[in-house]
């Protein structure tokens, strides 16, 4: 019996799989209703409710900051308080753009066609939801990795800033007198980023687009079929391209191709769903009433939440503790106002985009009929409702969306591997070639197994991180109290 390169390649990764999500991603299970006088096993994995509950718990701690401060958030993103001659490497704007290319990614067009073909309709709400109140949790995080951040210099001359979780669960813990529980944090939590660079930053992206552009080149009758191998080359090669040039780099090709692609998709979303209008109140009365409906029993509603939240916690990645890493680079003297500028993340990226892939999937009515997980070849059906050519259009797509992430999650795993192994150029570049041979084991890997070793690295980020910003919340508002009190008394 021969198998092929994809086939060997998925099945050893198949066991990488069963091992991180076993060791990382531990959930408990209850028996509920499932509205048809039977029970159904729920499987609540203790991450999701971790991350719910920070989002939860920071906004009520600093006083609903995602609604209060949401304006002054748009005005420092567009450019209103920039410090051109602070220390850092690149502007408001651009951070969020290098941010944002780690998070607007297929998470906004696989993740929620997963979230509504896995739990309904429903998970919609639970995924704005949780972008919404992962607006709070951005800030806490942001505005640490900007105050603990770190300068060094390069071999060039050059000042080179390094900044994020790493670094604050180091340094603010060792302040309070706890540096070893500090460090072992941090380096758990550095460790766990390399594994979310591979993974959800990098193979579920390759194998996403790679799987689009199958369909848009004849489904099984292309010519790529069966060469995931292959697409991977060249994609990693385009990845390389990017990424060998630092954080400057991937933010000046951020800042082109992010706002592109998020725009060009919103608009082409508007034209889908206006091509369906008479379908909308429809579908956006299914989305809300199967969110809270219990039609399907206890069991079935809490699926539905869960699912929502996962699949929003792997989209905007409020509290993982990602963008930290990425915003701690921008020129500014005032950590809160970085952390501000940073809740517009998971504003554009769940209750923007998410909101309209989801919407789109419903008036579709496409996610009827029950075929299981489907990532973006369900997204593509919906939109092939209204334009033909929908499978070429999200093949351009999904590859900038997947590009974007791809090149941003390098830098992310880049500095948690420096961190821990030295801030040393050997370091850098040997992450780099491993980053892009695993854009080759993407394309080849089966979708089931590459988001499985994905919500369990990546989303393994938060335990760590969190812990830390509980530790120093009471310091994140006393300093979000004196900028606000400075800028009311005109100072800022």
């Amino acid at each position: 019996m021969t198998i092929s390169i994809d086939q060997a390649i998925d099945a050893a990764f198949k066991g990488l799989a069963d091992f991180s999500e076993s060791f990382l991603f531990y959930s408990f299970n209850l028996n509920l209703s499932d509205g048809a006088g039977g029970v159904t096993a729920v499987a609540f994995p203790l991450i999701l409710i971790w991350l719910f509950a920070a989002g939860v718990i920071f906004t009520l701690y600093f006083g609903f900051i995602n609604l209060r401060l949401f304006k002054h958030s748009f005005d420092i993103v567009r450019g209103k308080f920039d410090e051109p001659k602070a220390d850092g490497q690149i502007n408001n704007f651009q951070a969020l753009m290098a941010s944002l290319a780690a998070t607007v990614g297929l998470g906004n067009i696989a993740g929620v066609a997963v979230a509504v073909s896995v739990g309904g309709p429903g998970a919609t709400v639970w995924m704005i939801a949780m972008g919404f109140i992962g607006m709070s949790t951005k800030f806490a995080e942001v505005t640490a990795g900007v105050k603990y951040r770190r300068c060094f210099t390069n071999k060039h001359g050059e000042k080179d800033i390094s900044g994020g979780p790493m670094y604050y669960l180091q340094d603010a813990l060792a302040n309070r007198g706890w540096p070893r529980f500090g460090k072992i944090l941090a380096v758990i939590f550095a460790l766990c980023c390399i594994g979310g660079a591979f993974g959800g930053g990098n193979m579920f992206q390759a194998n996403q687009t790679f799987v689009q552009f199958v369909n848009a080149t004849g489904g099984e009758a292309s010519w790529f079929a069966g060469k995931g191998w292959l697409f991977g080359i060249i994609l990693a090669a385009m990845t390389g391209a990017v990424i060998i040039g630092g954080i400057k780099s991937i933010a000046r090709v951020s800042s082109l191709v992010v706002p592109v692609m998020a725009v060009l998709y919103v608009l082409v979303g508007c034209f889908v769903l206006a091509v369906n209008y008479h379908a909308l109140p429809a579908a956006v009365a299914t989305i809300f009433t199967s969110a809270f409906s219990l039609e399907a029993g206890v069991g079935g509603l809490l699926g539905a939440i869960l699912v929502g939240v996962k699949r929003a916690s792997f989209s905007n990645e409020a509290g993982l503790g990602s963008a930290a890493i990425v915003q701690s680079c921008a020129r500014t003297a005032e950590p809160v106002r970085q952390g501000i500028a940073s809740m517009m993340g998971p504003f554009l990226d769940t209750v923007v985009i998410c909101t309209m892939t989801a919407l789109i999937i419903v008036v579709s009515g496409v996610y009827e009929g029950g075929q299981g997980m489907e990532g973006v070849s369900l997204t593509s059906r919906a939109f092939s409702t209204a334009i033909p050519w929908a499978p070429q259009f999200l093949a351009i797509t999904v590859f900038l969306f997947a590009y974007s992430t791809l090149i941003g999650w390098s830098y992310y795993g880049v500095k948690a591997a420096t961190f821990i192994f030295g801030e040393r150029f050997s370091v850098e570049y040997v992450f780099k070639i491993a980053f892009c041979l695993c854009v080759v084991v993407g394309c080849a890997a089966d979708l089931t197994n590459v988001i499985r070793f994905t919500d369990a690295m990546i989303l393994s980020m938060a335990f760590p991180n969190i812990i830390g910003l509980y530790i120093m919340a009471p310091e994140l508002k006393r300093d979000l109290k004196s900028y606000l009190a400075r800028r009311k008394s005109g100072v800022l």
